[in-house]
């Protein structure tokens, strides 16, 4: 690799980069272990081997795909090639151009697959595409529109799938496999001998609250608005099977898509607004289980704004209950006496005990909602030394995220040192360049392989680092905590199984399921 420069690799990366030349390759690798430079050390052997030739490396969001165009600058010589980053900022007309110029090409998956469509350049003469978070080449998204031009169209193909988690099942590892046309899957864990003598030690710590006797009064006529719901649905003969926050929502879209349609069926009709009934219900068990109770009241709030707009019929009929407006008063009441959730307390003297321990402290606190990340941040910095900020994914509609130009600003402020916690949505999961944190804290378990192994990877990296989660004991916390184990392991023995079948020269066959 005489081209790269200020960087060696590592005896790991060696290896799965000798797969990636002889077979489209998987790489599977937790966060912070050099996928990228497995990426730039391919680069250089395929330009080698097809001078003229272009890379095309894709990343889902513009932040990411800017991120490894600066990796890459770093360690290749000025002369290498010619880079580019593609964004929408960019005119068609000059990215037609620029495309026929430049060597590698960065850019967003929607980009591309645009240009293809409108035939502005084609793939005859990239001879590899990288697509980075490749767990996303799952349905249609444009990963996958890309991919398979560029199977069709490159005289040399050659393609390096990157994640740090493929996800749990089976049958979407393998669609990703078979959306890229992947030849060999490589897989690394932090257990992985080759990996665990470049990995500082992480220490674990489940941390549980007590549910408040004054929540669980709440909690169970929450459930009986619930239930009374579902028994509804049961008596219309629309919903059969256990009751789950994901069920709920897919019957919600059957139901939808079959009155859409022209089923004009009157069952069905009542039963989607008895659905919808009770995902909100739903949502607001888990908030008030998980979350804070300020998140939760704000959310009933909402429910009766809605109502006073007559958004729907069925919510107007919910608010209007009895057991709505005791779940309500009880919150303000609790609230008005300085009650909060018991996670919020616990978040509050880890920071302060870890900052007793290094007065020059970075962590991440990760939660599902951005209504919590605000309360935690307001929370901790009443903690002196402590300066907090949240960090969110982009403004919609209906709630102020921030802008590439604001997390960019924050990040570079985390980074030296005059932000010292950051307060999380699933925006820092992926990808983007945080800095190494001494601590992780997840303020609830998520029940999912690739979201868990993508936060955890944010620590012990380059230094010791911690990784907290808590669990509000007898709520559905317990159950995500042990989901995600189960399905990291199941993760493990899937990537297993479809590396045997490669290694087999079986193409990949559906069929097959794991017990």
């Amino acid at each position: 690799m005489g081209f790269l420069k200020n960087i060696t690799p590592r005896e790991y990366q060696q290896k799965i980069f000798e797969s990636c030349v002889k077979k489209n390759c998987l790489v599977v690798l937790p966060t912070g272990l050099g996928k990228t430079l497995i990426a730039l050390m391919l680069t250089i052997k395929r330009m080698q081997e097809f001078p003229g030739e272009k890379v095309v490396f894709l990343a889902p969001t513009k932040p990411l795909a800017e991120q490894h165009l600066v990796f890459f600058k770093k360690h290749l010589p000025e002369l290498f090639g010619d880079m580019q980053l593609f964004t929408g900022m960019v005119k068609a007309e000059q990215r037609k151009k620029i495309f026929q110029t430049a060597d590698i090409i960065f850019s967003t998956p929607q980009c591309v697959a645009n240009d293809l469509k409108k035939n502005l350049y084609n793939f005859n003469e990239v001879c590899l595409l990288i697509e980075d978070e490749a767990h996303r080449c799952i349905k249609n998204y444009d990963y996958n529109y890309v991919a398979q031009q560029y199977q069709n169209q490159s005289q040399n193909p050659r393609i390096l799938g990157l994640t740090a988690s493929p996800g749990s099942e089976i049958s979407k590892i393998k669609e990703i496999c078979k959306n890229l046309s992947i030849e060999e899957v490589e897989l690394m864990t932090r257990e992985s001998p080759e990996v665990k003598q470049y990995l500082q030690e992480r220490e674990f710590e489940k941390i549980t609250v007590e549910f408040p006797s004054e929540f669980e009064e709440i909690k169970q006529v929450l459930l009986k608005l619930f239930n009374g719901y579902i028994e509804e649905m049961k008596r219309r003969g629309v919903l059969w099977g256990p009751v789950s926050k994901t069920n709920l929502l897919k019957l919600q879209k059957t139901m939808i898509g079959s009155i859409v349609r022209g089923n004009k069926n009157f069952n069905y009709m009542l039963g989607v607004s008895a659905c919808a009934q009770a995902i909100k219900l739903q949502h607001a068990l888990e908030l008030l289980e998980t979350q804070t109770l300020g998140g939760f009241n704000k959310y009933l709030k909402d429910l009766f704004n809605q109502a006073a707009k007559r958004k729907s019929k069925g919510v107007v009929k919910l608010v209007a209950k009895p057991e709505f407006n005791f779940i309500f008063m009880s919150s303000n009441e609790l609230l008005s006496k300085n009650i909060e959730h018991p996670k919020l307390q616990k978040i509050e003297e880890i920071i302060q005990k870890e900052k007793s321990k290094n007065e020059k402290i970075k962590i991440i606190i990760f939660t599902q909602f951005r209504e919590t990340a605000k309360t935690i941040s307001k929370k901790i910095n009443e903690t002196q030394g402590i300066n907090a900020k949240v960090f969110v994914g982009q403004a919609d509609k209906n709630n102020g995220g921030l802008s590439q130009k604001q997390q960019k600003k924050i990040i570079q402020d985390f980074s030296e040192g005059n932000i010292n916690v950051l307060c999380a949505t699933c925006i820092a999961e992926e990808g983007l360049d945080i800095p190494e944190v001494n601590a992780v804290i997840f303020y609830e378990p998520v029940p999912s392989a690739i979201r868990t192994i993508q936060r955890a990877g944010r620590t012990a990296r380059l230094m010791k680092g911690k990784l907290i989660v808590l669990i509000t004991k007898k709520t559905r916390d317990e159950t995500f905590y042990y989901v995600s184990k189960a399905k990291e392991k199941k993760m493990h023995t899937a990537i297993k199984i479809i590396k045997e079948d490669l290694a087999n020269g079986n193409k990949l066959n559906f069929q097959k399921k794991l017990n």
